[in-house]
């Protein structure tokens, strides 16, 4: 069982840890040090949920389905390309990237982007649901729910060490020209992603 627990927990950690439009988040508002704690939990909370639903068979009803995650496709792009619009002004406007507790993102709005981020990205269906629901349907018995508790638990170490490591940076992004770079790579990042959405379909 311990055999299945580490490759389950290998193969979510190759699959979580990348540059994306959730983890973009994550990292920016961890060197902000702004509602940390909710937003890894729900980000964490999410991936657990589709693993499990994964491993109990949702998985085989989605491939059936292509007309869900072509649904998901045209919306994460929308939301990634207006995100990324987003990113693009604050990397423009210095001002709006000072770290100052007095502006800041309300938990409500950033607990609706992390959800957004989250659900409105077909990847991390194919990921959690799909491909880690078939890795672990492969192994008998009790031997998938270790891979799943692998994969669920290595959720769970990124976000947490991605969101609460990310303040180690503060004194660097103490500088708005730091926040424009960052900034700027978001906007990329997600501008890309959006496009790249848009070109699969």
């Amino acid at each position: 069982m311990s055999v299945d627990l580490f490759a389950g927990f290998l193969s979510g950690a190759a699959l979580i840890i990348a540059i994306g439009a959730q983890n973009s988040f994550v990292l920016r508002q961890g060197i902000r040090c702004e509602h940390v704690l909710p937003i890894v939990l729900v980000c964490a909370g999410a991936d657990a949920l589709l693993i499990v639903l994964g491993v109990i068979g949702l998985g085989a009803l989605i491939e059936s389905a292509p007309g869900v995650l072509a649904v998901a496709r045209y919306g994460g792009a929308a939301f990634l390309l207006a995100y990324g619009s987003v990113a693009a002004r604050r990397a423009l406007q210095s001002k709006q990237l000072t770290v100052d507790v007095g502006i800041g993102t309300s938990l409500g709005a950033a607990m609706a982007t992390c959800l957004a981020f989250t659900f409105l990205n077909p990847h991390v269906y194919l990921d959690t649901v799909i491909l880690l629901g078939s890795l672990a349907n492969q192994r008998a018995g009790s031997a998938r729910w270790a891979f799943c508790v692998g994969a669920v638990t290595a959720s769970f170490v990124w976000f947490f060490a991605l969101g609460y490591g990310a303040r180690l940076l503060g004194p660097l992004f103490g500088k708005p020209v730091a926040w424009r770079i960052l900034d700027s790579l978001i906007a990329l990042t997600l501008t890309g992603l959006g496009l790249s959405l848009l070109l699969e379909g």
